[in-house]
């Protein structure tokens, strides 16, 4: 796996306060104002609810359970703000509820197919958790562990997490870290870190579940949305790729020109009905620049935008097919009620050679970073 580096922006992180308030007076969207409800010990480690804030509209809220991005407060185009981030209000609902919500994934997000792979001659077993398959690490899953706050800048927050050799079937004591920060732009900056010492696969991305128009108010099929990438990665009915490399043009994967996410979402196309819906890999067009325009999201409505950057060479379309949870202030999340754009390589790359490589290899430095920007029209 090739070397990234990335500089990242410098933003500013603040630790969220009991009785936060909105400085501009139109609404404070769902920010939760208080900590007790996440200030709990599991295995050990403290939980912690932290607060980013630009001081120019945009405040992300993060816990250090499962890496977790809790809140997304955004103005939309009359400067009224709302969490366009699904999620919930207690440690325990983060615990009992939709795991995957808002989560930092590894060691290897998403699918490996049959639960194995080989590496170097040999199979290493892992977790059987998504039918035959292993889905975002198994039992070694970052998404439900406490990871350690490294530092705690204006507008930065630092975690980490240690992976030990052995856990859930996955060689090598594999070190994470991941720095979110904000930008004067409205950007959300996440920006990764990986060492081992052994040879390892990886895939990290993190899992937020977008709705711009406000997390709980109804399905995203009217956002209109464009994605750089002329190919998916088609998969089998139990969502593990084929290997095959489809273009999308002429079917309802195809979104290089902006249209709303439901247009052709109920299309008779055996991709579709496999997922019951969008949930697929597309392999992202390169650019002149490190940072590859990876898609863009708007709500006509709200008149919010989020642009997704990314030095990941897939982007992993996921319309919330089988969510179904119940979050902030009691709202039913539902199929559709929200769409996720995962960063990320490719699923079951270990079993594809025409995949780009996922291995580390022990003395590399991996680094991968991804923007969301926000805006608005």
């Amino acid at each position: 796996m090739r070397k990234r580096n990335v500089i990242i922006p410098i933003a500013v992180l603040i630790q969220c306060m009991v009785g936060c308030t909105d400085r501009t007076g139109k609404g404070a969207g769902h920010l939760l104002t208080g900590k007790e409800p996440f200030q709990k010990e599991l295995a050990g480690k403290k939980v912690e609810l932290v607060t980013l804030d630009n001081r120019k509209g945009l405040t992300v809220q993060i816990t250090n359970y499962g890496g977790k991005i809790v809140s997304i407060i955004c103005p939309d185009k009359n400067g009224d703000l709302k969490d366009i981030c699904l999620g919930y209000e207690t440690l325990d609902e983060y615990i009992n509820g939709a795991a995957s919500l808002g989560a930092t994934m590894g060691p290897y997000a998403n699918r490996i197919a049959n639960a194995e792979f080989e590496l170097d001659g040999r199979v290493y077993v892992l977790d059987k958790n998504n039918g035959e398959h292993t889905i975002h690490g198994g039992s070694a899953a970052f998404r439900s562990r406490v990871w350690d706050i490294n530092n705690v800048k204006d507008d930065e927050l630092t975690l980490s997490i240690l992976s030990e050799d052995g856990a859930g079937g996955f060689p090598g004591n594999l070190h994470l870290t991941v720095t979110f920060s904000l930008t004067g732009e409205n950007g959300l900056n996440i920006h990764y870190h990986a060492t081992t010492d052994k040879r390892t696969v990886i895939n990290f991305t993190n899992h937020a579940f977008f709705n711009l128009a406000g997390e709980g108010s109804g399905n995203v099929l009217g956002h209109e949305l464009m994605v750089n990438g002329d190919s998916i990665t088609p998969v089998d009915s139990t969502g593990i790729p084929t290997g095959e490399i489809v273009p999308v043009e002429g079917t309802p994967f195809d979104f290089r020109t902006s249209k709303p996410i439901g247009r052709d979402i109920e299309e008779d196309d055996i991709q579709l009905r496999h997922m019951g819906g969008y949930d697929h890999n597309y392999l992202l067009n390169p650019g002149s620049s490190t940072l590859i325009h990876a898609a863009t999201l708007k709500d006509p409505q709200s008149g919010r935008i989020m642009e997704v950057f990314t030095t990941e060479p897939g982007l992993q379309v996921y319309t919330a097919n089988t969510l179904k949870t119940v979050g902030k202030g009691g709202k039913h999340y539902g199929s559709h009620s929200s769409i996720c754009l995962e960063t990320q390589h490719f699923p079951d790359s270990p079993h594809h050679a025409n995949f780009p490589s996922c291995v580390l290899e022990p003395g590399n430095d991996y680094t991968s970073t991804t923007v969301y920007r926000f805006s608005v029209e």
